[in-house]
């Protein structure tokens, strides 16, 4: 019983420090800004579509209008919310306004690797290769 009361207590303390890693949480459209810097005036939805994907709000009353909205959870802290928001006029993108995450994906990658979520180039086993036969 004693024992099992250390353990508790010890499981307690160090959760409690925030030595335990908690891993990042992105949610929503992670847009990568080769896309979003060829956005322009003038493109059709499809265009825009292709582009930047289907946005993850559909606001029925406002079918003229995107949110393409993005949250990011860290460790510590308040979870930071981002939105960028395109405006049609018919069929054409009229103007857009708001913030994205920029390549998130690739320093989300990085992080993991530096706590040993993800593996390295290096560490990867090596596939032999085919021999060219002749």
């Amino acid at each position: 019983m004693r024992k099992a009361l250390t353990l508790l207590l010890a499981t307690v303390l160090v959760a409690g420090c925030g030595i335990v890693y908690r891993q990042p949480v992105f949610q929503g459209n992670l847009l990568e800004s080769k896309n979003v810097e060829q956005l322009k005036t003038g493109l059709t939805r499809q265009q825009v579509f292709s582009l930047l994907g289907s946005p993850p709000v559909a606001d029925p009353f406002h079918q003229s209008r995107w949110d393409y909205v993005a949250t990011e959870r860290r460790r510590v802290g308040d979870t930071e919310v981002k939105n960028l928001t395109l405006w049609f006029e018919g069929d054409s993108l009229a103007r857009w306004d708001g913030e994205y995450f920029p390549e998130a994906d690739k320093a989300l990658s990085v992080e993991m690797r530096r706590f040993g979520n993800l593996a390295r180039d290096k560490d990867k086993p090596r596939q032999p290769r085919p021999s060219s036969g002749g």
